[in-house]
């Protein structure tokens, strides 16, 4: 079982920039692919980025490409996500996801391991 902890949201303007962390206390990522997904609401769950295990694969959400990056420090056990130049439409429930996984997912289905998710409001 893999614990992970959400840290980083908050409330911003529009055209500000945050830095989303997920850590796993007292466990680890080796081997995991980690994802970041959201919610806003009455909206499914949708993915922003996804990262390998070994960060040679990345992906990106359309909406976000260009704007969000995704980046781990395994030695920290810690998977960040920048997010610049955020959006109102960016606002909504933020999770981080993990799973033993070849390469990136994209689907929620794909991640066992889920975090308690952090809110991120951007006001326009």
């Amino acid at each position: 079982q893999v614990q992970l902890v959400e840290s980083g949201g908050g409330l911003v303007q529009a055209g500000d920039s945050l830095r989303l962390s997920c850590a796993a206390p007292g466990g680890t990522f080796r081997n995991l692919g980690v994802a970041w997904f959201r919610q806003a609401p009455g909206r499914e769950r949708e993915s922003v980025a996804a990262i390998s295990w070994g960060g040679g694969s990345i992906y990106y959400a359309d909406s976000v490409k260009g704007r969000f990056t995704i980046s781990r420090d395994n030695a920290k056990n810690t998977v960040y996500l920048q997010m610049n130049s955020l959006k109102p439409e960016d606002t909504a429930v933020y999770f981080c996801a993990a799973h033993p996984l070849i390469g990136v997912g994209v689907r929620s289905s794909e991640y066992g391991y889920w975090g308690q998710g952090t809110q991120v409001t951007v006001s326009s």
